[in-house]
């Protein structure tokens, strides 16, 4: 099989999706399953991105039991691994014995950097790029008229000088406040458009002109008490042991922070938001003085455990595809976010719940048990259960405590017998 396939962009979507099938040798059952688009468009498919033939479903649920700063929210959650929503849930409902989730946030702050080379008196240029502040932040919101009339657009300059083994970068920040966009394309246009000038002032040479996705000025922070009285006393010392260790050890923190990003992750991608950057971000933040924990437990003064949270949460919800995708549409709409903070704030919740369930099964009966017994369903299907069969094998496949796929064809040969 040869990859080159000229023209493959201008082709229409199914004339694509039939030399993708004939190049591979697919079936038509197997052309159909690939070529479905399900709830999106066949149009809008073919304008998100490049290349389409089709559409990849996630299952899409909702966790419940969210009270975040008094108010009920229910929670769109898209992921394809087992247990998430369930253990999201269960410890919500926990959440809300202490008195719910609080949140707060930063201004919806982004970063565009702007890298100038070849500059030879970069401490002199960068008085001279301060000084010119206001300029520069005209030419910027020349950019994004829109943006700037719902009261957003650039507020300040920050000018950064970093030594390399090529030599010393000056790298100017662009601050822009993007209102209830992400802002990527914003900022992005905002930051091509002030590097010329930018030359202009120095006499440098400009290389990038993006925005960051360490979005450390824009940050949500969330926290919960859960009561001593609900989990018991030995969980509350176990899940700050557990913690400690994570706060000590980049190998734990790494899964640590994982168990987090479960929950923030699912939420992102059933609003249409970036994934990619939410993640970058957050795990970047995680490593500012060394690779650390997202989230913090300790005791408050009645013994009960307090879980917090702060992590960057550069959402939007408005413009991408959260304004195109009709389901990611809708799954905003069933948050009822306002605006994007209210948005990073909510994630920030479902971070920290997802985190403490997760750390409360590995302290006290394991990960496993939950996790295999939802699993067990998965192992079913893939063994050639249908229907009621499904249930039915999962339910004998998790009794057995031998949650193969080996085991569950024998048991389903059983109940077909």
């Amino acid at each position: 099989m040869d990859s080159r396939l000229p023209g493959f962009y201008k082709l229409p979507l199914k004339e694509r999706l039939e030399k993708i099938t004939e190049l591979c040798d697919l079936t038509e059952e197997q052309k159909k399953t690939l070529g479905n688009t399900g709830a999106l468009e066949e149009e809008i498919a073919d304008r998100l991105i490049e290349n389409v033939v089709g559409t990849l479903e996630t299952p899409l649920g909702i966790a419940t039991n969210f009270k975040i700063n008094d108010k009920d929210y229910l929670i769109p959650m898209a992921t394809e691994e087992t247990s998430v929503i369930a253990a999201a849930s269960n410890g919500a409902k926990i959440s809300r014995k202490g008195g719910g989730i609080k949140t707060e946030s930063t201004e919806p702050l982004m970063i565009g950097q702007i890298q100038l080379l070849g500059i030879n008196d970069p401490h002199n240029k960068k008085i001279d790029i301060l000084r010119k502040k206001e300029e520069i932040f005209k030419l910027a919101n020349k950019q994004d008229r829109t943006l700037v009339k719902f009261g957003g657009g650039a507020r300040d300059i920050e000018v950064r000088i970093i030594d390399t083994p090529r030599g010393q970068n000056l790298v100017v920040h662009l601050i822009v406040d993007c209102r209830d966009a992400m802002g990527a394309n914003a900022v992005n246009s905002m930051a091509e458009a002030v590097a010329i000038y930018l030359e202009e002032i120095t006499g440098g040479e400009s290389c990038l002109r993006i925005i960051t996705n360490l979005a450390d000025k824009r940050l949500s922070r969330a926290k919960a008490v859960f009561p001593k009285e609900e989990i018991g006393e030995k969980t509350v010392e176990s899940i700050i042991d557990a913690y400690t260790l994570a706060a000590h050890d980049p190998y734990r923190a790494s899964t640590h922070n994982k168990g987090i990003m479960n929950g923030i992750t699912a939420v992102t991608l059933a609003t249409g938001n970036d994934t990619r950057a939410i993640e970058s971000g957050a795990h970047t933040y995680a490593s500012i003085g060394g690779y650390t924990p997202l989230t913090t437990y300790e005791k408050n003064e009645n013994g009960d455990l307090v879980g917090t949270i702060e992590l960057p949460t550069a959402v939007g919800t408005v413009g991408g595809s959260t304004s195109v995708h009709p389901t990611a549409k809708l799954c905003t709409e069933i948050i009822g976010a306002e605006t994007a903070n209210e948005l990073g704030e909510i994630l920030a919740a479902v971070g920290l719940i997802q985190n403490f369930s997760a750390l409360k099964a590995l302290s006290t009966e394991g990960i496993q048990r939950g996790h295999m017994s939802l699993h067990a369903k998965n192992i079913a299907m893939m063994a050639g259960a249908r229907g009621k069969e499904i249930d039915k094998v999962g339910k004998k496949l998790a009794k057995s405590g031998e949650i193969t796929s080996d085991n569950a064809k024998k048991i389903l040969k059983e109940i077909r017998n």
